[in-house]
């Protein structure tokens, strides 16, 4: 199942939950993102809320090259990077993958010089998403 939203683009994947996380995070790296930030939601709802939660991570990843370049043309920018990525377990128990899409959240910028930097993120990370199933 292919998922897309206003802001997002995403997929189901045929993994477990653990299984996906190490698949995503490993073709990220091979697309030339690093994560610079992964946070356990679950676990912070256990013990912030004392609440059991689907497994669910987010993903902050950075392809350094293309901020540098984004942040050039636009310095304020850091505030929609990096780049989030969550993995989750729905409500049917499949594992989700799902992708801030960078060319979507830019529009609310107003800079169309980010256009072609905010393309090819969103090509890489729909590369990184085609490489796990």
């Amino acid at each position: 199942m292919n998922k897309e939203t206003d802001f997002s683009f995403g997929k189901s994947v045929a993994l477990s939950f653990p299984e996906a996380v190490d698949r995503i995070k490993s073709v990220l790296g091979e697309q030339g993102f690093g994560i610079l930030s992964e946070i356990d939601v679950a676990a912070k709802f256990k013990e912030k809320l004392g609440i059991d939660y689907r497994p669910y991570l987010i993903l902050g990843a950075c392809n350094p090259k293309l901020a540098h370049q984004a942040l050039g043309i636009e310095i304020d920018l850091g505030v929609l990077l990096p780049c989030n990525v969550i993995v989750y377990v729905d409500e049917a128990g499949q594992t989700i993958l799902v992708a801030m899409d960078p060319a979507k959240a830019m529009r609310v910028v107003g800079n169309p010089a980010l256009d072609e930097v905010a393309k090819e993120v969103r090509r890489r990370l729909g590369l990184a998403f085609q490489a796990v199933d």
